[in-house]
């Protein structure tokens, strides 16, 4: 059988490839297949500890069995902070505009709306920070960025959620991310965007890559890397989004 594998981030450098089209007998198991790339790959085995996979655009334990096209993706560690998800959870290359991001979640039954926006600040643990850069797995980040709004949904009594996370070059100052919720009252809505930021930063499988100007790292869980490379390796994690949550509403919330 044929699958795709796709690569990303420390994984898609240390290999030399964004993917590859890989034969294999029925039966394989997306492990199975980690240990095949790993042979092949030697470079990678420090990173497949604290790696994940995802089958078909979802999170997947290493025993499935893969069947003849499916898409395998090897997932770093995300990033502390498209492919055809709704305008209300996106990856976008544009910067983006907290007040069109707030305007996704506007509701007549809404008495507050709280965002918050990631932005990318100018030092990392006493170093400068010039830029940064996202690399995504859209199609497959768009869809946890919704089920994050599900879950949303599922505790609180809010009325919409929108994230949207730009991928690409940022400089010093543009966001990152951009979060909003509304709801009828702004307990709600403060507790539910700040799990909704906690929350991407856990599953969402996008990367960032900080650039000093001494050098370069690719930023994920600081852990992880740190056992894969040791304390003067290239992951030392730093740049982290930062930025204030705004309310704002109709007389009356509360």
């Amino acid at each position: 059988m044929r699958v795709t594998v796709r690569y990303f981030a420390a994984i898609r450098e240390a290999i030399g490839a964004r993917g590859e089209t890989r034969e294999l007998p029925e039966g394989t198991s997306a492990g199975q297949l980690v240990d095949l790339l790993v042979a092949d790959y030697p470079a990678i085995d420090p990173l497949r500890r604290s790696s994940a996979l995802m089958i078909n655009h979802a999170y997947a334990p290493p025993e499935q069995t893969l069947r003849e096209g499916d898409e395998v993706a090897l997932i770093p560690p995300v990033s502390g902070g498209g492919g055809g998800g709704d305008g209300a959870f996106r990856v976008t290359e544009e910067s983006i505009e907290l007040a069109q991001v707030e305007a996704l979640v506007a509701d007549r039954a809404a008495g507050a709306v709280v965002s918050f926006a990631g932005t990318v600040r100018d030092h990392a643990r006493g170093r400068q920070v010039l830029r940064l850069e996202y690399e995504a797995y859209p199609e497959a980040a768009e869809k946890v960025l919704a089920q994050i709004g599900q879950e949303i949904a599922q505790r609180w009594d809010v009325t919409q959620v929108a994230i949207v996370h730009r991928v690409g070059v940022l400089q010093v100052g543009e966001a990152s991310v951009a979060i909003a919720v509304s709801s009828a009252h702004r307990a709600e809505a403060f507790e539910a965007c700040r799990y909704a930021i906690d929350r991407i930063k856990e599953i969402v499988p996008i990367w960032k890559k900080e650039f000093y100007a001494g050098g370069e790292r690719w930023i994920g869980s600081e852990a992880d890397y740190q056992a894969a490379f040791g304390a003067s390796g290239r992951a030392d994690r730093g740049q982290g989004e930062s930025g204030p949550a705004r309310e704002s509403g109709a007389a009356g919330r509360g």
